[in-house]
C-alpha cells in the first residue's frame, strides 16, 4: 500500500517526494473518460494523453499526424474522469519547434482549455528555451528523451537508444532538469543508461522500454490490457487479454441477435396488464 494512497490530490511535489522517499511512481496513457475514472479508482499516480492517440485510437502509421485539437479533445474528456491523478498532456509533432513564443502558445492553449495540469514535450538541449519560458511562465513540463516518436524519421525507425554511448542522453537530462522540468520520461534506452540518468538526476524519470531503475514507469493503455495488437513491443507486458473478451462478448451479441435471442423479455418493455 502506497503512503500516497489517501492523498486527494497528486502534484508535482508528490513526485519529487516520491523519488527521495524511493518509492516508486505509477503511470499509465489514458484518452477517454471511462478509462480515466477506471484508472483513477485503481489509484494511479499520472495518467498522460500522449500523442500515441494516433495510433490507438485514430489509426495512424504513428504519431506524427495528431493534431493540438486532438490532444485537447481527449485530453479534457480524461480531465472530467480523473479526480486524484495528475494529468499530462503531450505536445503533437509541430506545435513547439518553430519558435519559443509560438510554442509557449500552444503549450498554454491546451492546459486553458483542456484542463492538464503539464504538458509533455520531446527534446533535449534543443528545447530548452522553451522549457524555460514555459517553467518562468508556470507551466509545469514533463521532458520526454531516448526513442523519441516524433523524430522516427530522423532516428530512422524505433530504435534501441544508448548502445552506442550514452554521454549525450545523460547531458540533455541534466540541461531539461536546469531547465525546470518536473520529471523525465526515458524511452527505448538500454537500462544501464536509465541507471545513470535516475541517480544523475534529481527529478524523477519515468521509464518506458527503460528498464527497472527509473523512479517510475509508464505503458499505454491499450498495450497493458491487451486491447491494440498492430504491434507490441518487446518491453510491454500485458496484464489482461481485453481484445479476447470483447471479441467473444460481440459474437455472442451477434449470434443472439441473428437468432432473435436478443432481446428477450427481461430486456423488453411490456405493456401493463
Amino acid at each position: 500500500m502506497s503512503k500516497y494512497s489517501e492523498v486527494k490530490k497528486i502534484t508535482v511535489s508528490h513526485f519529487s517526494k516520491m523519488k527521495a522517499e524511493g518509492e516508486k511512481i505509477s503511470c499509465l496513457t489514458g484518452y477517454d473518460y471511462t478509462a480515466a475514472k477506471v484508472l483513477d479508482e485503481a489509484g494511479i499516480e499520472l495518467v498522460l494523453v500522449g500523442d500515441s492517440l494516433g495510433m490507438v485510437m485514430n489509426g495512424y502509421d504513428n504519431t506524427l499526424p495528431v493534431t493540438l485539437d486532438e490532444i485537447i479533445y481527449h485530453t479534457k474528456a480524461v480531465k472530467r474522469g480523473l479526480k486524484r491523478a495528475f494529468l499530462v498532456a503531450d505536445m503533437p509533432f509541430g506545435t513547439y519547434h518553430s519558435n519559443v513564443d509560438d510554442a509557449v502558445k500552444n503549450c498554454i492553449e491546451v492546459i486553458k482549455a483542456s484542463g492538464a495540469e503539464a504538458v509533455k514535450l520531446e527534446g533535449g538541449r534543443e528545447i530548452v528555451p522553451v522549457i524555460e519560458k514555459l517553467t518562468a511562465s508556470g507551466v509545469n513540463v514533463m521532458g520526454h528523451l531516448g526513442l523519441m516518436p516524433q523524430h522516427v524519421h530522423t532516428m530512422g525507425g524505433f530504435k534501441v537508444q544508448g548502445k552506442n554511448g550514452y554521454e549525450s542522453i545523460i547531458n540533455d537530462a541534466v540541461a531539461l532538469q536546469e531547465a525546470g522540468v518536473f520529471s523525465i520520461v526515458l524511452e527505448g534506452i538500454i537500462d544501464t543508461a536509465a541507471e545513470e540518468i535516475t541517480k544523475k538526476v534529481d527529478v524523477p524519470t519515468i521509464g518506458i522500454g527503460a528498464g527497472r531503475y527509473c523512479d517510475g514507469q509508464i505503458l499505454v493503455y491499450h498495450d497493458v490490457f491487451g486491447m491494440f495488437d498492430d504491434f507490441v513491443p518487446k518491453f510491454v507486458k500485458r496484464y489482461a487479454d481485453t481484445k479476447s473478451v470483447v471479441l467473444d462478448a460481440a459474437k455472442q451479441y451477434i449470434d443472439e441477435v441473428k437468432n432473435s435471442k436478443f432481446p428477450d423479455d427481461e430486456h423488453s418493455f411490456k405493456a401493463k396488464k
